[in-house]
């Protein structure tokens, strides 16, 4: 059963800071014991490197770190030799990105996306665009940040040979329809490139029915440490794609010819010595969200979300930006104060949120604002909290605002 007060236990950051109401989780997670302990273990009983050594601790690692990867296939269903580790979900959009644009993409292709994105889903393709001469085009979005499958269809032509988004938008919260979308994609023989950072760690991910060609999504935003991504690729595309990064590791050979030959996929992506300890705690924390169950955490969060929807739509001093989405961030601005102010108000009152832009600086052009404050869930998070912070955002005039920081 699904008890957020005994799930709240799990959490150190909870326990220690009861004073800290967190709705930053679109940002960075709260990591539980279980994630520490799986750390601190390797650190503490089997420090050592990876894929280097024949003694007992390094074989330890060996297996530890190679296990993660078959936690991720188990996690999001996908062969285990199809999960490569990258330094976030940001380098593993780079690495899809340049590996297409060598062997697959030519002057004149396009690239299919939307005005919702994170920069890190947008600004590979613009340097490719200005680079190598690839097109980039927009599929449009309602004021919700939503895509329609009409409107894929209609963005679809024969020069489009990739289509790249996110599941579910940083800012908004749009859950796009991927599987149909990547159907529509295929029919043209493009690639369907997704952005999971901010699906992955909140609902069921299963890229084999998604068929999705490539997938990226950090380990930070599902509890796990930071400084850890994951890049899924469909084997027979992982197999002939070139590493943005070369070194050690990731080679079989080389000569004083010039000559290298590769690893096979997925090591090949994995230049130099690995966050090892991060990709430890990236399987620690796989294993504890399936075993918190991923159709509960979604149910949750969906209940937790449109709670604090009804008490938000009360308010009379905000300005909500994506009341009609049922999953992802609380969006909205305080009335006639600038959205850090607002923040900056809330923060002395002990509650956590973001505020700014969240690097998506091109969707103001959808919503008409390019600073919003994003209060963001996850299924630690409590009605209580929302019922706390509602009353905080229920009280913020510029006024009390100029009052706090005086």
């Amino acid at each position: 059963m699904f008890n957020v007060e005994d799930i709240r236990k799990d959490f150190p950051m909870i326990v220690n800071r009861p004073d800290l109401v967190y709705f930053d989780n679109g940002a960075t997670t709260y990591k539980p014991r279980a994630v520490i302990d799986a750390i601190m273990g390797f650190y503490a009983g089997y420090t050592s490197n990876v894929e280097r050594g024949d003694y007992e601790t390094a074989v330890r690692a060996d297996r530890a770190y190679d296990n993660t990867r078959a936690v991720i296939a188990k996690f999001i269903n996908c062969d285990a030799k199809e999960v490569a580790f990258t330094a976030n979900i940001t380098s593993s959009l780079n690495q899809i990105a340049y590996g297409l644009a060598k062997g697959w993409l030519k002057e004149g292709d396009v690239v299919l996306t939307t005005e919702a994105e994170h920069a890190s889903n947008l600004l590979p393709w613009f340097r490719l665009a200005r680079d190598m001469g690839i097109k980039v085009e927009y599929i449009p979005v309602d004021s919700q940040g939503l895509c329609h499958v009409e409107d894929v269809k209609k963005a679809m032509h024969d020069k489009v040979k990739v289509v790249a988004m996110a599941c579910v938008t940083n800012v908004l919260g749009s859950v796009q329809p991927i599987k149909e979308i990547a159907k529509i994609a295929h029919e043209y023989g493009a690639f369907m490139v997704m952005d999971g950072a901010q699906s992955v760690p909140h609902r069921p991910t299963d890229v084999r029915d998604l068929d999705v060609d490539f997938m990226g999504f950090s380990s930070h935003k599902m509890c796990g440490p930071d400084g850890v991504g994951v890049m899924y690729g469909k084997y027979e595309y992982l197999s002939k794609m070139e590493p943005l990064l070369l070194g050690g590791g990731m080679n079989a050979r080389f000569s004083s010819d010039g000559s290298v030959i590769l690893k096979d996929a997925p090591i090949r992506f994995e230049a130099g010595t690995p966050n090892i300890e991060g990709v430890i705690g990236l399987g620690a924390a796989a294993e504890y969200l399936m075993s918190l169950g991923m159709d509960n955490i979604m149910a949750y969060e969906k209940e937790l979300r449109a709670y604090f929807r009804e008490k938000m739509l009360k308010l009379d001093n905000i300005d909500f930006y994506n009341p009609d989405n049922e999953s992802g961030p609380i969006t909205f601005n305080v009335k006639g104060v600038f959205a850090q102010d607002a923040a900056g108000y809330l923060g002395a009152k002990h509650f956590c949120v973001r505020s700014g832009n969240h690097c998506a600086k091109i969707l103001h052009e959808v919503i008409g604002t390019d600073q919003t404050i994003r209060a963001s869930l996850y299924f630690y998070n409590t009605k209580e909290e929302i019922d706390r912070f509602v009353e905080a955002v229920s009280r913020i005039t510029l006024e009390s605002v100029i009052d706090i920081f005086l």
